[in-house]
Parts: structure tokens; sequence; C-alpha cells
């Protein structure tokens, strides 16, 4: 046997090992969670793992990606329960200005209770790398971490998505994940939902999976085509794409019929109109090569909109439905992620729960846990609304944070019958979401700076009421002039209104 083949032998018995340990850890979660349901005040530590574990190429085109690890600081509000513990792992360090605005949010609990069991870990490396792959090359820092995780009996990962480099962090730390094993993510890929969601019964557009390179891409183009001749554009999506940055538009324009249409598709594969900034045709060719893609058409219609549902499956397996949004899409073929709105309109909130559950059962059938959404196209035809889910995006995304905020701020719930999310005194909550508060006009502000500006237009949001605004995204600020923002309303009009306040102070904010 040669030392390749040997070293081969090692490195699969190694990943085998690993597997066989993580799902020995995966079974813990069950049993932990009973228990800490059952005990509001039980001993637990929850280890905040950010990570964007996703391609690093489409994650570079994205404006400050590196402080979308902020994103999770919501969960800081999780030490509202008394004896738990948050570990807050991210690549740079997190100001303290930020982390008290968050700790500010805590109700009834002192802020310096909350903050002596809260810890920080930087890798102090910007790197446009993983986060997790930046922890377990650290030997050292994991040893911080374990020493800061005490009792793992007592501890599970709260990550952004699940990657086999955080199932061998779980491994390394002994703790389990709550979310989706990485055995099984290939059902969050574009075909590998087209696949499952067409299993479940639920409607997709006409297209085409496991595309391997641009001659399969022109083939299945064509085929769309002769399909519907009608046809004026299809999307083709790289598998492993994030927030639409992964797709590009394909116009049949001045189309030929029969045997010449392949060729002319083949030869203007080129003119595809990319939805990352930046992205070229050599650059998206070798993408397509390296992960996959998928072909489908793009649905027309008068009346569309992009609302999406979300889902947990529990540690039990039990699906249910957390929440449902319209999509605020931008781009340029407006299939970027920018924010959304709470809840989705009522003329199809209850469709998309509907196909959404479809999804979700199956899912768990799957063995798949945690949150994750189906997205979907909605078309209004002679009166009604009909959905089509075009992705199911199997980790946390841009409407997970929000809603989470929504949760954890007010301790209110979804009410599953109307879709509608309410405090415990029984009132409706809505809101208005943003990743992409973006303007040049914002850079130079800091963290203080906003804090300050929150505070002298009366823009915090307020406990007592349950309604304003929470900031996200805050460390992007300075440097980039983004950041996010979750605008909370008593009615979707004061929602809507306290967004429309926001970018007007921060729009004049360099003037004061």
């Amino acid at each position: 046997m040669s030392d390749g083949q040997s070293s081969q032998d090692a490195a699969g018995a190694a990943v085998e090992a690993e597997r066989t340990a993580f799902a020995r850890l995966q079974g813990a979660l069950a049993p932990m969670f009973a228990r800490l349901l059952e005990n509001p005040k039980a001993e637990r530590t929850i280890v905040v793992l950010p990570s964007l574990s996703l391609d690093a190429q489409v994650m570079a085109r994205i404006k400050g990606v590196h402080h979308y690890e902020e994103r999770m600081l919501g969960m800081l509000t999780l030490l509202r329960l008394p004896r738990a513990r948050v570990i807050y792992l991210t690549s740079q360090p997190i100001p303290e200005a930020v982390v008290d605005y968050y700790l500010h949010f805590l109700q009834g609990v002192p802020a310096r209770h909350a903050r002596a069991r809260l810890t920080l870990i930087s890798c102090h490396d910007g790197a446009l790398r993983p986060l997790t792959e930046k922890i377990l090359e650290r030997p050292r820092l994991l040893a911080r971490l374990r020493a800061a995780v005490g009792d793992p009996a007592q501890a599970h990962i709260a990550a952004y998505a699940v990657s086999t480099l955080e199932r061998a962090l779980a491994v390394r730390l002994g703790l389990p994940v709550y979310g989706c094993d990485p055995e099984l993510q290939h059902f969050g890929s574009k075909s590998g939902g087209r696949k499952l969601m067409r299993e479940a019964g639920v409607a997709i557009p006409a297209g085409v999976e496991d595309l391997a390179d641009e001659t399969e891409v022109a083939a299945a183009l064509a085929a769309l085509k002769r399909a519907d001749r009608r046809l004026g554009r299809a999307v083709v999506k790289l598998n492993e794409g994030f927030s639409g940055e992964g797709n590009a538009l394909f116009r049949f324009d001045g189309a030929p019929e029969g045997e010449a249409l392949e060729p002319w598709i083949a030869a203007r594969l080129e003119t595809l109109a990319f939805e990352a900034p930046g992205m070229g045709w050599a650059d998206f060719r070798a993408k397509i090569r390296e992960m996959g893609a998928v072909v489908e058409a793009f649905l027309e219609g008068a009346e569309k909109v992009s609302p999406s549902a979300q889902y947990r499956i529990d540690p039990f397996g039990a699906p249910s439905c957390v929440s449902t949004h319209d999509q605020v899409l931008g781009g340029p073929g407006g299939q970027v992620f920018l924010g959304c709105r709470f809840p989705a309109d009522a003329a199809y909130r209850a469709l998309i729960q509907a196909e959404g559950a479809k999804v979700a059962a199956l899912l768990a059938r799957r063995g798949v846990i945690g949150r994750f959404a189906v997205d979907f196209v909605c078309l209004r035809e002679d009166g009604a609304w009909r959905a089509h889910a075009i992705e199911i995006n199997l980790r946390k995304g841009g409407t997970t944070h929000p809603f989470l905020m929504l949760e954890y701020l007010t301790g209110g719930a979804l009410d599953a019958e109307s879709g509608l999310f309410r405090t415990p005194l029984g009132h409706p909550r809505y809101y208005v979401a943003s990743d992409n508060l973006e303007s040049e006009r914002y850079r130079g502000l800091t963290p203080q700076d906003l804090v300050d500006l929150v505070v002298l237009e009366g823009l915090h949001f307020d406990g007592a009421i349950h309604e304003g605004v929470v900031f996200h995204l805050i460390g992007a600020l300075s440097e980039y002039g983004k950041l996010g923002v979750v605008c909370v309303g008593a009615s979707p009009e004061r929602a809507e209104a306290l967004h429309a306040r926001v970018r007007a102070v921060l729009d004049r904010a360099q003037d004061f």
C-alpha cells in the first residue's frame, strides 16, 4: 500500500470517527433541553458561534461581511435567565459600547450581573475565513474556551450554520450543536432543496438541478425555453449561494428556435446579469464547476411578492412555524436579500405557512433539527394567490435575528393560527428589519455616536410599551457606512414610521 493510500485511509477513518462522535453528542441534546425547559433557573451555557462557514469568494463580495458575526448579538438577551452563561465567539473583539448596548435591553436583571455571566472570546484575526476555522487552528484559545464552558453536560453550541468545521469544533469541545448535521446539509443546497420540496408536494418553478458545468447549464436553459416558448428570463443559481449573491439572470431576448438555440445560449452565458457586485463570468463559471448549479424559470407576474416562512425543528424532532416575512429584495435582478417586514401579508400568510409546513415535516423525518426558512415567490392569478417555493435556507438567516430579538425583548410568542406575534398581554407587534441601512453619509459614525443619536431622538426600544428600534451590525457603521436595524411597532404603519425616522436621523447625523 502506498503512503498516499495510507494517508487517505487514515483521513477517512478520522472523518468517520468524527461523525460517530458528533452523532453521540447530538443524542444528548434532547435530554438536555428537556431539563432546561423544565427549569428556567437551571444552569446552562450557550456557546454562540456566528461563523459564516460559507463560500469565501461569495462572502467576499458582501460589504463589511466580517461584521455579520455581530448579527447574533441579540442572543445576549438570554442572560435574562438568572443562571445562564453566554460565551460569544468572534474574529475581532467587540467594542464594549456595543456589548453595553445589548445588555441594556435586559429586563429585571442588573447589567453588572449579566456582564459577569458573559464571556467574549476573539481570535483577533480579521482574515476573510470562517471564524470556526480560525478557532480550530488556535489550541490555546480552544483551551480557554473549554475552561469557560465548564460542565459540558449543561452546554451546547448555537451556530449560524453547521458545516464540517462546526462539527469538528463540537467534537473537540465535547458539545452538541442545536443545528443541522452537516451530513444533511445537502437539503439546503439549491439542487437538494428543489428535490426535497418536489418530494414534499410543494409547487416549485420549472427547472433543472445538479448541473456540473457551463455545458450542462446551457443545455438546461435550452430545455426550459423549448418547454415554454414564452419564457423571457431564467435564473442560474450556484448550489451554495447566499442571500441571492450566487444568482445570475439570463435573458432569452432574440433567441432562435430549433438546433441553433443551445449554441446561441452557450455563446451568451458571459452576458449573465450577476447579483453579486464585481462578479464576472470567469469566476461564476469556476464556481459552477466547483459547487454545481441549478437553472430555473424566472417567474413573471403583474402582482408578485417574495415572502418567506421560518420554521424550527426542536431537539425532540417536532417541527413548528415560528414566523413569516415579506422579504425586501434588491440587486440588479431583484434577488438579493436587503431586509424584511413581519409578518407576511395576511392575503398569503396562511398559504405559505401551510406549504412550508410540508417541507418542515419532511425535513424532520430526515433527521434535521434547528432553524431554517423556506423562500417563496407568490403570484396573484385570477384573484387568487399561488405560492411557488424557490429554496430552503437550512441555517439561521436574515429573518432569524430580527424575530429572535422580538421574542427575547417582549417575552411574547407567535399565534400560529393568525400568524401574528403577540406580547404577554395579547397585543400584536410588527416590525421592519434590514441588514442594509447604508450611505456614505454614515461613515465615521462610531457606536457611541449611534447610541447618543438614538437616545436624543427617542428611538431606543422601550421595554415598557414594547416599541422602538434595535440596531445590529453596529461595528460596520464607521468603516462602511452600513448597519442593520429592527423597528418594532404596535401596527405595520408605526413600524414603517420608525424605519423612516431612523433613516432621517442617520441622514442628518453628521450635521449635529
